[in-house]
């Protein structure tokens, strides 16, 4: 296919451009591989109109949603720009779609140069206002909802703007019981982190971002992802990484090290510890590089690589100031702390006068090693084999009287997995429909005989339990396998993603090689539950639904921005297994609504609901000391965050607190009530 570019759309930008600063580094930088980048472009164009699920051609109503999205994403808060520079934009709002199949992203690239001389004039004000006197005496606010706010018509708007900004930000320091002078000095290392952030993205961090926006202007899943985050995606899915096995984190200026990850080099060298700052880190020739002030991408990007060959990092020892100089042999690391994960539960150490074994099962994410599986490793990772491995340990250390499979935060993952954990619960029959662009509806089944587990089973769902984990909790649900308790529905994900290299193979992203151009991941499908429903928006509905403020938050499909609609196929031939039934539900719900009704915690928790959506509701923030006080906002989400998280398995697998006994008490009504219509059967 031939592209150009039409004259009309070049002399509008041309115009729209004329203003903005002369070539930077950022714009040589992409001159230089000009070429490559205008075939990625243009490939990755023809890629989404060729394949989304959509079958939506990049158009003028496209264009629109591309610009949109681009400039509200550089400033969602309206902190930068001007009315006059999204003006000054605006005339290419029907011109984006010609200029970006001809791979034309002149209008990225600019835009992204007014980003950071903005940026450098709000830092220069910012820095200055807060080393100003502040007056939390005077009854002011500040608006909290950026979608209500205008974009500012003058410098002096937006410095007002900002004076309030640097205000609430100090404000809370001071509620936090910070000093003054630690205070603004922590303001202007933020500042400062924030500038040298942005100031440090390369020209294929912006490409990234814009054809991200482009494949966002079509649904909210499908992006563009360069070859490092294609990389990042690849640990995600195998759980493995070549390196040196530490987490690390940017602070003021310094790449810190988090935490030492378990098997790796790092751990069984035994110097590297948390809190130490990496000052230089070896390249490729050997030679020492200061990463000071730089971005935390680039500093990983140095320290990561094949395995077997050695990286060497300066590093200054946490709360020291001498510096020394280790060599550590990178080295597969296995992230074991992202792996499904098991533990037997004795109820009667957590529920007064139960004495039942309750098997749980976190599974965080549906994750699958498909390089390994493609060349026949025996032990390649896989959600369905260590689920499996759980279920079998439940056995051998003497049996479960129920089983509960915790999909909390889990966002999804392989469709292979989902099909196949769901397998190990049900025997044989549909998983799982999927319809693609042209209207063709596929059955996906459970096409391995016998099951790992047939006794009750509970599956616990939240606002982020996405995608596979809906697959899961809707087959359970349909099948009549099990129960469904947590929040009130899961995310509302429908929709399946295939990962394309922009070369033309699918699933190339396996084969590092032909990673050069970056991937796609582009929504193709929409899946169906057995019963014919798409899960998309409305997500997989609980039989039993437990207070949460998550539950209470804009979390969910029906929040993004272009998602797709819910529509229903006709339901796949099924036979339900009866372990629920409506009466059986009703009883669960009542029994733990009297239990939760009469729990001081969850009392605790319905009065923080109150005050979120109370809060959620107002359109801004009070600057003055006395009421920011009272309303203690900063603390309270900080406490329920905590306890959520906590709850949700960051911790332990099943940590105490009210909310997991309460799934644990349902649990048991479930198991007796099921013995109890067992019985009757007899």
């Amino acid at each position: 296919m031939m592209f150009r570019t039409p004259s009309r759309a070049t002399t509008t930008l041309t115009l729209a451009i004329s203003t903005l600063a002369a070539t930077t580094l950022l714009s040589q930088q992409l001159v230089a591989k000009g070429p490559q980048t205008q075939s990625i472009v243009r490939r990755v164009c023809s890629m989404v109109e060729a394949s989304h699920i959509g079958q939506h051609q990049i158009d003028d109503q496209i264009s629109g949603r591309l610009l949109d999205r681009f400039i509200n994403d550089r400033d969602p808060q309206k902190l930068y720009f001007l009315q006059s520079d999204v003006d000054q934009f605006s005339s290419l709002r029907t011109q984006l779609d010609d200029l970006v199949k001809a791979g034309n992203i002149d209008f990225a690239m600019n835009l992204w140069k007014l980003f950071i001389t903005r940026l450098d004039e709000r830092m220069a004000v910012a820095n200055k206002l807060v080393d100003q006197p502040q007056d939390f005496t005077i009854d002011e606010s500040m608006p909290i909802e950026p979608k209500e706010l205008a974009w500012c018509q003058t410098t002096a708007e937006l410095d007002e703007r900002w004076r309030k900004r640097v205000k609430y930000d100090l404000l809370v320091l001071k509620l936090e019981k910070t000093e003054d002078a630690e205070a603004r000095k922590r303001l202007h290392r933020r500042y400062k982190t924030i500038r040298e952030s942005f100031v440090q993205t390369d020209p294929d961090e912006v490409v990234e971002m814009y054809l991200t926006a482009l494949c966002e202007a079509f649904d909210p899943h499908s992006s563009y992802m360069s070859p490092r985050t294609l990389d990042d995606f690849r640990i995600q899915m195998e759980l493995k990484l070549d390196g040196i096995g530490a987490a690390l984190r940017g602070e003021d200026g310094y790449t810190t090290v988090q935490s030492i990850v378990p098997g790796g080099a790092a751990a069984a060298d035994g110097r590297l510890k948390a809190g130490d700052k990496i000052l230089a880190v070896s390249n490729e020739r050997g030679e020492m590089v200061d990463v000071v002030e730089m971005k935390l991408t680039k500093v990983v990007d140095y320290i990561r690589g094949k395995r077997g060959t050695k990286v060497k990092l300066q590093i200054q020892k946490a709360g020291g100031t001498a510096t020394e100089t280790i060599e550590l042999t990178r080295q597969t690391v296995p992230l074991t702390s992202s792996e499904v994960k098991g533990e037997i539960i004795q109820t009667g150490d957590r529920l007064k006068g139960t004495n039942s074994r309750i098997g749980i099962v976190k599974i965080p994410s549906f994750y699958r090693d498909f390089r390994g599986a493609d060349n026949g490793v025996d032990d390649f990772k896989s959600t369905s084999r260590d689920v499996r491995k759980v279920l079998d340990e439940f056995q051998a250390k003497g049996g479960v009287d129920a089983v509960v499979v915790d999909l909390r935060t889990n966002g999804g993952g392989a469709l292979t997995e989902a099909i196949e954990v769901s397998g190990l619960f049900i025997d044989l029959g549909p998983v799982v429909q999927v319809k693609d662009q042209r209207g063709k509806i596929k059955q996906l089944d459970d096409e391995e005989p016998g099951v790992a587990w047939r006794g009750p089973l509970v599956v616990v769902i939240n606002r982020l339990s996405a995608s596979a984990s809906e697959i899961f909790a809707g087959v359970i649900k349909d099948y009549r396998r099990g129960i469904v308790v947590g929040d009130r529905t899961t995310h509302g994900k429908g929709t399946v993603q295939s990962v394309m290299n922009v070369g033309n193979q699918v699933m190339q992203f396996l084969d590092r090689t032909a990673e050069q151009q970056g991937a796609l991941k582009l929504t193709i499908q929409q899946f169906y539950r057995v019963n014919g429903d798409s899960t998309q928006n409305l997500g997989v509905p609980s039989d039993v639904a437990y207070p949460s403020l998550l539950d209470n938050m804009d979390l969910g499909e029906s929040f993004l921005e272009n998602a797709m609609a819910f529509d229903r196929i006709t339901p796949a031939a099924m036979t339900p297994l009866g372990a629920v039934n409506p009466e059986l539900v009703a009883t669960l719900r009542e029994r733990s609504r009297k239990r939760v009704t009469a729990n001081a915690d969850f009392q605790k928790m319905e009065s923080e609901i109150a005050k979120f959506l109370d809060r959620k509701r107002r359109k801004s923030v009070s600057l003055n000391e006395a009421e920011l006080r009272k309303e203690r906002i900063e603390e309270e989400n900080k406490e329920k965050e905590k306890i959520e998280l906590e709850e949700m398995g960051e911790g332990p697998v099943f940590a105490e607190g009210a909310y997991n006994d309460e799934v644990l008490a349902t649990t048991l009504d479930y198991t007796e009530i099921l013995r109890e219509m067992k019985t009757a059967k007899k």
